[in-house]
Order: C-alpha cells, then sequence, then structure tokens
C-alpha cells in the first residue's frame, strides 16, 4: 500500500491515452521534437548547423537519459536548463546550437499548446462516441410515451427517445464549440524573451524575413498552420481559458445528463448499467444506487469549478509575463483534461446500457393521463351532443375529486371511471380508453427524432473519427 498522496484522476478515473499525453515522458520528448525544429529551420534559413548535428540530435530525440536530467536540475534548479544539457550529453557534436536563441517558454510554452490540441482531439473521439451511443438510444425509443416533467412535475407526454435528443443537443453545441477552439490552435513559435524575436533578428543579421520565416517553419515542421502574431515571453494565457471553457462546456452538459438520469432512476423508470456482482450500498442489499451517474456529477462539478483557474491566470499577468502562473497550470489543466476524459469515459460506459422499464413508464403515464386528456374528452363529448360549458364545469369537479382521492387517500386515479358514469358526457369507458391512448399526446416527439438525428447527428457521426470500445471503468 503507497503511502504517499495519489491522484485518482489517474488511479482511478482517465484513460491511459489521456494519462499518457499530459506524462513527464510526453512533455520531454516533445521538447526535444520542438529543439530538432528549431535546429532544421535555422539550417534551412542559413545557419552553421550541420546534417550530421540534425542527425545527432534525432537518433537520442526519444532516449532521454533522465537520471542525468534530474542530477541536472538539482543542480541547476531549472528543468529546461537541466534538460538542454542532458540532451547535449548525448549528442556532444550538436551540443553548441541546441536551442539556440530561444528561451525557456520556447519548449515549455509550444509542448503545452501541442499536448492540449492532442487532448482536445481525443476528447472530441470520445464525444462522439458519445453522441453516436445517445443516438442509437434515440432512435430506439424515438415513439416510447413518457411523462414529461417541468419543475420536476408531470407535464405533456414526450418520449424516451426525444427527451435523450436534448441530451444529445447539448454534446453537439460543445462539440461546435470544440472544433472552433480546434481549428484555431496556434504556435507560440519563436518570440523570444519578451516577445521581441531580438535574439533571432541577431542570429540572422538583421534579416526580419528570415525570423518571419522561422516562426512559420517551426509551425510546419510541428503539424501547425499558424503562429500567435504577438506574444510576451508567453503565448496570451486567453488560450488556456479559452480551452478549459470547452472542457467546462462538457462538463456542464454530462453533469445535466447524470442528474435526470438520477432523477430518472430515482423513480424507476430508466436505470444506468448495474452488474451481476455489484453492490449499491453496504448497508441496504437491495439499492441499486446510481453511482456512475453520481460520479459524472462529482467530476463534472470539479471541472466546472477548476475552469476559473486559467481565467484568472489569464486575468493577472503581468505585462511581458509573470511566473505566478507556472504552479497552478501544471495543476489546473492536465487535470481539466483527465477529468473530462473520466466524464466521457463514465457517460459512454453509461450510454451503452442505458435500462429502460416499459412497464413502470406507462404506469406514472396512466396515473396522470387522465387529467391530461380532459381537453381531448371535452371535445369528444361536445361532438356527442354535450354542452361545452357545462360539461367543463363537470369535468373541473371531478378531476378535483379524483386528484383529491390520490393524494389525501392514496388510491388510484379514477377521474376516467367517474366520466364514463356521468351521463351528461355520453362516453362509454371504450370510447374514454380510445382517447387516453398516450401516443395520442407525444405531438412530433418520433418526427423529431428522426429529423434531428437524420439532419443534424448523422452529417457530424458521418465525418467524424469515433472510439469504438466499450469502456471499462476501474472502480
Amino acid at each position: 500500500m503507497k503511502n504517499t498522496y495519489e491522484n485518482p484522476l489517474n488511479s482511478r478515473y482517465a484513460s491511459k491515452e489521456m494519462q499518457e499525453l499530459f506524462s513527464p515522458d510526453m512533455k520531454f520528448r516533445t521538447w526535444r521534437r520542438f529543439w530538432i525544429a528549431l535546429a532544421e529551420a535555422q539550417k534551412e534559413l542559413g545557419l552553421d548547423i550541420t546534417d550530421e548535428q540534425i542527425d545527432e540530435l534525432k537518433k537520442y530525440k526519444d532516449d532521454i537519459n533522465y537520471t542525468v536530467a534530474e542530477q541536472k536540475e538539482k543542480e541547476f534548479r531549472h528543468d529546461v536548463m537541466a534538460h538542454i544539457h542532458a540532451y547535449g550529453e548525448q549528442c556532444p557534436n550538436a551540443r553548441r546550437i541546441i536551442h539556440l536563441g530561444a528561451t525557456s517558454c520556447y519548449v515549455g510554452d509550444n509542448t503545452d499548446i501541442v499536448i492540449m490540441t492532442e487532448g482536445l482531439k481525443l476528447i472530441r473521439k470520445k464525444l462522439i462516441t458519445t453522441i453516436e451511443k445517445l443516438s442509437e438510444f434515440a432512435l430506439k425509443y424515438k415513439d416510447m410515451p413518457t411523462l414529461g416533467f417541468t419543475h420536476f412535475q408531470p407535464a405533456q407526454i414526450v418520449t424516451v427517445g426525444k427527451r435523450a435528443c436534448l441530451w444529445i443537443q447539448d454534446l453537439l453545441i460543445d462539440l461546435e464549440d470544440l472544433d472552433y477552439v480546434l481549428s484555431n490552435m496556434k504556435l507560440l513559435g519563436s518570440k523570444g524573451t519578451t516577445g521581441t524575436q531580438a535574439s533571432f533578428l541577431n542570429l540572422f543579421e538583421g534579416d526580419h524575413e528570415k525570423v518571419k520565416k522561422l516562426d512559420n517553419l517551426i509551425a510546419e515542421k510541428m503539424g501547425f498552420d499558424n503562429v500567435f502574431a504577438v506574444s510576451g515571453q508567453t503565448y496570451t494565457r486567453k488560450l488556456d481559458a479559452r480551452v478549459l471553457n470547452v472542457l467546462s462546456n462538457i462538463a456542464q452538459s454530462a453533469y445535466k445528463f447524470s442528474n435526470d438520469l438520477r432523477l430518472l432512476q430515482s423513480i424507476k423508470e430508466i436505470e444506468e448499467p448495474f452488474e451481476k456482482k455489484q453492490i449499491g450500498s453496504s448497508a441496504m442489499a437491495y439499492k441499486r444506487n446510481p453511482i456512475r451517474s453520481e460520479r459524472i456529477s462529482a467530476l463534472a462539478r470539479y471541472v466546472i469549478v477548476n475552469a476559473l483557474n486559467p481565467a484568472i491566470t489569464a486575468s493577472t499577468q503581468w505585462l511581458e509575463r509573470s511566473l505566478d502562473d507556472s504552479a497552478n497550470r501544471r495543476i489546473s489543466i492536465p487535470e481539466g483534461f483527465l477529468a473530462v476524459d473520466s466524464i466521457l469515459n463514465i457517460y459512454i460506459n453509461i450510454a451503452s446500457g442505458l435500462v429502460v422499464y416499459p412497464k413502470i413508464i406507462e404506469k406514472h403515464i396512466q396515473a396522470e393521463l387522465p387529467f391530461m386528456a380532459t381537453e381531448n374528452i371535452l371535445m369528444e363529448a361536445v361532438k356527442a351532443g354535450g354542452d361545452r360549458q357545462e360539461l367543463h364545469e363537470r369535468i373541473r369537479v371531478h378531476s378535483m375529486e379524483a386528484a383529491r382521492e390520490v393524494k389525501e387517500k392514496g388510491k388510484e386515479n379514477d377521474l376516467i371511471e367517474r366520466i364514463a358514469k356521468d351521463e351528461a358526457f355520453g362516453l362509454d369507458i371504450f370510447k374514454l380508453n380510445q382517447v387516453l391512448d398516450a401516443k395520442n399526446y407525444i405531438g412530433r416527439s418520433k418526427e423529431q427524432v428522426e429529423e434531428f438525428v437524420r439532419y443534424h447527428v448523422e452529417p457530424v457521426l458521418k465525418n467524424s473519427e469515433k472510439i469504438h470500445l466499450d469502456v471499462e471503468l476501474n472502480v
């Protein structure tokens, strides 16, 4: 048993893929990729750098001598300088040109952008998979009537599938935001200590065009289309705030879904998956607690609050930069990604195995439908020759009496029986039961589901990469 703190996002929740993206090894290997890109670009623009030096750098790009780097960091108290020296020991011929003209933020900030970009791509795949699973569920239950609720009070009839489309629509909005942010991700580039590129202008002997070309070449080599046009020493921390706002939005949508499911599970209409030997409560063996949905709620709350971190950081950066962002960003950005990754893992798991109980849903409908059907009953009675005003008053009285029987005595709703016995309506129980078919009250729910999936969901799924997996939850 370990006797030091361990982040549960690693040990319990997040996927291996996301953990690897934000791992030290990924960071330091990406640093080396940026040093190689810098050297290659500088050589192409005429600096005295040889192919042999670049080949030497490439030889050790993934073979990091961590023991040396750790020893150097203890000596220098500077992680970038420690890794420059460690890389230089492996590459003695290239040692003099590693990090030439650059500042620590060249590798640090650019690497953060690369990792966040890859993190967003992984989140996107899982978002698409979640939408796909929910769409399958929506189509399957597109015409199954269920009570709609406003204020968590019974309202008009909807369908199980129509309600699922509300969850999907939120995720589609999140996807739009994510795609916008992804399409606008850009590198810091090579800007120097205060963003003026003075060191690079010196290296290229005052050639402004080569300095500008250096930025673009580095971006191209690292798979990006653009760099920030201006910066201080760091890229604007507004980017971090923008990225974590996207993560917060996804968390908000998942939170809404998880709360809805917790309510539906409470009234036994729909349940999250429950494994054969899963224990719901240590005390009450019969319970099936919605622990997966509750976990989404818990993690989503964390992400929503965590999005304040980069917002405050962006607000409080001094002039060309200050270092009070560093410790915060090391925690808030990775944990935001790990938590949303965890949320979507659970969301996919739940959406893949939702359990619907039609009989319970029908029972709840029948308890409320007689009240909802009174307008239709009134119209049928008028068509049978009744007086609309007189019948309206009779329905009002019958409804109040039936409601009193339900609320005060716990009896079944007997409104229909009362109306059938009232000769003023001229309707027998058979005719009344025809009026009470729940599908008469779902409006365009079925058509809305079909149209929504066909025109809004399927085009997105068709053009997107999904992760086809059955997510296995650790706990």
